[in-house]
């Protein structure tokens, strides 16, 4: 019997290219996967409050990471034009992904809040396995949908902020191409993409991890207690 023609093809992918094409997939999966396995985990963060009580003090020092998590990403999000502009002004000055910083922020500060070892290591995985392959995914578009991204890559940090912001960009970055897409995003904060981005739901998000943080527990002691 013999065998099919195309075994005896040689193989005409560059060397990579197999592991290029995987890397591709994963990052259209971790875009896909994102938001559900934040509910997963949200869910898990809730039936770890349900097993212990958390300490009031690491509940309040969970504040200091939480809230500037909160604010950075509603402050980014009233700047962001996503596909249509490389935004370099507001949070984008200091950090090339705000968003992705507030996420992480508000992240360790509920892993605080809780002081749990399993939930801090999901969610550290999490961001690894997702958010790492979204960020390259995104830089990649970027760069080949915006002249001027090499240059503010080179001005702008990755995640970490810079101290000071990055001085205005020169007009090799400023409006290209059609259809109305311009190089760079540049005014003030707007609340009209604030509420487009539908950003308040982090904040109601959060909101509701801190009820269950604060009155789980004492519900969940309420009715054994009435069970009794």
């Amino acid at each position: 019997m013999t065998e099919p023609l195309a075994s005896h093809q040689p193989n005409l992918q560059p060397p990579g290219a197999q592991h290029s094409d995987w890397i591709d997939r994963w990052q259209r999966v971790a875009r896909r996967i994102r938001v559900p396995l934040g509910f997963l985990a949200a869910a898990l963060y809730v039936f770890d409050l349900w097993r212990r009580a958390p300490s009031p003090g690491a509940v309040a020092w969970s504040l200091a990471l939480v809230l500037p998590g909160l604010w950075l990403r509603a402050y980014a999000s009233g700047y962001v034009r996503k596909n249509r502009e490389l935004t370099v002004t507001g949070p984008y000055a200091y950090t090339r992904n705000p968003l992705y910083l507030g996420s992480m922020l508000i992240a360790a500060g509920f892993a605080l809040a809780l002081l749990s070892w399993p939930v801090a290591v999901v969610l550290a995985v999490g961001f690894t396995i997702i958010y790492v392959p979204v960020i390259a995914s995104e830089e990649r578009f970027l760069r080949s949908a915006f002249p001027g991204f090499d240059s503010y890559c080179q001005r702008v940090p990755r995640l970490i902020p810079r101290p000071m912001p990055a001085k205005p960009f020169s007009p090799e970055s400023l409006p290209y191409g059609d259809e109305g897409v311009t190089g760079t995003a540049a005014g003030s904060f707007s609340f009209t993409l604030y509420n487009q981005h539908r950003e308040y739901n982090a904040a109601m998000g959060a909101a509701l991890l801190y009820l269950c943080l604060l009155f789980l527990q004492p519900a969940l002691e309420a009715i054994r207690h009435g069970a009794r």
